[in-house]
């Protein structure tokens, strides 16, 4: 067995080690607590040793009122997110092109080219998080977008609009790693499949909220062209909701205003089980030397690239492919909003579906909902050209590796122990979307248009080793969990049964390699 697994205590920084009385007899357990905040940790320690201490229906209570203060408000932020990086599909149809004499794949390239900024920025950016107050480090960057945006509107040229979609792109980057970071920090692991999806339904949401906006936006009359009001208008709102969610996010469980210290002792105390640590402003290297040398990281990491090249070739296509199907600028646009319901209907199936399934089901479901994806893409391969209405239908269908992806972001936030690792790992994991985002438009040859042959086709062999993929990480964490129990078998032959409690491991900063008690889940 690995030393260093055996000797873990001694491989953390002890900033403060007290003894806690247990429940039975006289057993002593220490906690190992390693963060700024560490009294009231300790406290919601002594106050609740076991999780069978905690009143059910207060803990029901508590995690109604986070769903009301939490969910909505990371929704409404993926909104904007989805419908500020569609901005530019619905300038495809109002002109943009013919506007700013985009030839050849510089169409493609503006869609790609938003991620090099996202690139080059998502570690930096991780790491800035985990030193900042996060509420305020992801307003800051939300009110960017914004501004960013309405900026592009006053685009001349291809050159100018490439270097905004850069910015803005590196200003996205901490989106969907702050948005697990709150679900990681505020739910156990049974409570995230849920949360994830109550959130990432807004993706949906902003897939028809953008049909209608752009619909509406088409109606403008005005001196400027239909793209540019698309830019401002919703850049401008964007920026308004970036200062309003200063003051609506929580930068800590200790800090959260709107809740009682014992509501607080709670929130801290339920979450032990989670064994993934708690917040911590301190980057530890070895954490991060640790989550670069884990395959597992590289599997989420290729996860992430082969669920995105669809998702950066529809997110941008979509009404290109739409409007090939024979329906003009005007409809286009509405017919946006049946398929942002279908991908809200999908993601809402597959939560349900795997809440009430057994434990360790949600690589089955994912792998589930990638089947209909890749029914629609070879639908839509093999239809007539004219069968128009079968072939729409195929493409809504296409978005039901919205809710697969939905529930792979629950098997990662679940798995990650060490706060710089998991800012590390969070932070690869949307560096392989971006890399997928960036290629998926090229896969659109606008020779190829309004069919696009090749980028359907790329969805449909990404969706297959996706599909794949679920299986390899499910049977490669059942495999992490025998090695687990065979630890905890030597530390108990070892007479080491205290190292093995809950509490002696719940928030110290240890990482899911270094922690005994942390379970995978698959």
């Amino acid at each position: 067995m690995d030393s260093k697994r055996d000797d873990f205590t001694d491989s953390v920084a002890i900033e403060d080690v007290r003894d806690l009385n247990a429940a039975q007899g006289d057993l002593k357990v220490k906690a190992v607590i390693d963060q700024e905040n560490d009294e009231i940790y300790l406290e919601a320690l002594e106050r609740y040793p076991e999780n069978d201490s905690i009143d059910p229906d207060a803990e029901r209570r508590l995690v109604r009122k986070l769903d009301m203060r939490i969910i909505p408000i990371l929704g409404i932020c993926y909104f904007f997110y989805y419908v500020d990086k569609t901005t530019l599909s619905y300038a495809a149809i109002f002109g943009i092109k013919d506007s700013l004499h985009l030839q050849g794949a510089e169409y493609s390239w503006l869609s790609s080219i938003f991620y090099f900024g996202w690139l080059a920025w998502a570690i930096p950016s991780n790491l800035l998080m985990q030193r900042s107050p996060p509420a305020y480090y992801l307003s800051f960057n939300i009110f960017m977008w914004g501004a960013l945006l309405m900026c592009q509107a006053a685009s001349k040229n291809f050159e100018a609009l490439a270097a905004l979609r850069v910015l803005s792109g590196a200003f996205e980057a901490i989106a969907d790693p702050a948005f697990m970071l709150y679900i990681s920090t505020y739910y156990t692991r049974e409570e995230q499949p849920w949360r994830i999806a109550g959130y990432y339904l807004w993706n949906g949401i902003g897939v028809a909220g953008g049909g209608l906006i752009g619909y509406g936006i088409g109606n403008i009359k005005g001196a400027l062209d239909s793209w540019r009001y698309e830019f401002i208008i919703v850049g401008a709102v964007c920026s308004a909701w970036g200062i309003v969610l200063a003051f609506l996010l929580p930068n800590s469980p200790t800090t959260y205003k709107g809740f009682t210290h014992e509501e607080k002792l709670i929130m801290i105390a339920r979450l032990r089980k989670n064994q993934t640590g708690a917040e911590q402003r301190r980057i530890k290297w070895s954490q991060i030397k640790e989550a670069y040398l884990d395959y597992k990281m590289w599997l989420f990491f290729l996860l992430g690239f082969v669920a995105n090249i669809p998702n950066g070739g529809i997110s941008n296509f979509s009404t290109l492919v739409i409007q090939g199907l024979g329906f003009d600028t005007l409809n286009t646009a509405l017919l946006g909003i049946p398929q942002g319901v279908i991908v809200v209907i999908w993601i809402v199936l597959g939560a349900v579906i795997n809440q009430y399934l057994p434990k360790n089901c949600r690589t089955w479901v994912s792998a589930l909902f990638m089947l209909p994806t890749i029914a629609g893409g070879l639908g839509f391969l093999l239809a007539p050209d004219d069968a128009y209405v079968a072939r729409l239908i195929c493409f809504y269908l296409t978005g039901s590796y919205q809710a697969s992806f939905v529930i792979s972001l629950s098997i990662i936030t679940s798995n990650i122990g060490g706060q710089s690792k998991k800012m590390i790992v969070s932070g690869m994991i949307w560096f392989g979307v971006c890399v997928g985002n960036i290629a998926g438009p090229f896969f659109y040859k606008s020779e190829q248009a309004p069919t696009y042959r090749l980028g359907i086709g790329s969805l449909l062999v990404s969706n297959c080793i996706e599909l794949i993929l679920f299986f390899v990480i499910r049977y490669a964490f059942i495999w992490e969990n025998k090695q687990k129990e065979q630890w905890r078998q030597t530390l108990r032959e070892q007479g080491r049964d205290a190292e093995l409690t809950l509490n002696a491991t719940a928030f110290a900063d240890l990482t899911d390699k270094e922690n005994p008690n942390f379970e995978y889940v698959y």
